[in-house]
């Protein structure tokens, strides 16, 4: 059986992430990501695998160190090394939506993530109906 989390271990996570995601360059995803961890950005999407493609994506998906947003999150659930995490981001941008997010974590003995997964929402998606 794999090491448990718990509530404590996964808010520093998730500041850990919000931490980074605002610091410059991807030099420290060791500190958040297994070497040999998965990212799926989206339910649909193909997983990236290990820390080079990790630090690609988020290269190429954040605005930098001074993009303005602000993150609120809060635990939906956690059991053994798995936690589900509903997040809210709002870019500071004119014009800008804010997303909902589910995020699925997987972590290893370590604390550090092995398997994310991210199941992002904003408002003017199609709500199936």
């Amino acid at each position: 059986m794999r090491g448990a989390v718990d509530r404590r271990a996964v808010e520093q996570w998730v500041a850990d992430y919000e931490r980074l995601w605002r610091t410059p360059e991807t030099a420290r995803l060791a500190e958040l990501f297994l070497p040999d961890a998965t990212y799926l950005p989206s339910p649909w999407a193909r997983p990236m695998e290990g820390l080079d493609q990790i630090a690609r994506f988020w290269d190429a998906e954040r605005d930098g160190p001074d993009e303005e947003f602000t993150m609120s999150s809060d635990i939906v659930a956690v059991e053994e090394d798995t936690a589900v995490v509903r997040v809210l981001i709002e870019y500071g941008a004119p014009g800008s939506r804010p997303w909902r997010d589910l995020w699925v974590v997987r972590f290893g003995d370590d604390g550090r993530c092995s398997s994310f997964e991210e199941w992002p929402f904003a408002p003017d998606q199609p709500d199936g109906h």
